[in-house]
């Protein structure tokens, strides 16, 4: 299985916040955007693996800013990195100065999704070749939060946390 490039799954969805997503104060359902956080991850997963992919875990969600109503929003996902089956997905969110058309970051999160085959079990897939300054410090995040993530759910020892020890040591 041939690695693939971060810029190979990237996936942009753009959309306006209509009233019937938006909350008392007019701004965007925090909801709302997880389900297109969600849609967005899962199609870069599907690109990078070419499997049908489910997600596993919103692992990190950080609601920045409020999305007003009438906003343009532009939800970015890449993979940060491919383990043997998962992948971890970081999404950023932007939205759109009405009259500038300056996009600023609103919110951010990571999701971690699984390729199945048509029976549901999870498949291999290929690794990720990050390229870009940002690309690589997400990679190697992306071992660090999955061994935390390990030793809090009780999966991996401490001390095996090899990526975790490390960031202590130096």
């Amino acid at each position: 299985m041939e690695a693939k490039l971060v810029s190979e799954s990237a996936t942009l969805m753009t959309d306006l916040v209509l009233p019937g997503e938006t909350n008392p104060l007019n701004n965007m359902f925090g909801g709302e955007l997880l389900a297109r956080m969600d849609r967005a991850a899962g199609i870069a997963a599907r690109r990078h693996s070419r499997r049908v992919c489910v997600t596993a875990s919103v692992n990190h969600v950080a609601f920045n800013r409020p999305i007003p109503l009438g906003s343009v929003v532009t939800v970015e996902a890449k993979i940060s990195r491919s383990f043997n089956t998962s992948m971890e997905v970081y999404l950023d969110v932007w939205i759109e100065d009405r009259e500038s058309g300056i996009k600023k970051k609103a919110n951010e999160a990571i999701y971690t999704f699984v390729a199945v085959d048509d029976t549901g079990h999870p498949v291999c897939i290929p690794e990720l070749i990050p390229e870009t300054d940002l690309e690589k410090e997400r990679y190697i995040g992306a071992l660090r939060r999955k061994q935390l993530s390990l030793v809090i759910a009780g999966k991996m020892k401490p001390s095996d946390a090899t990526e975790l020890i490390a960031l202590f040591n130096e």
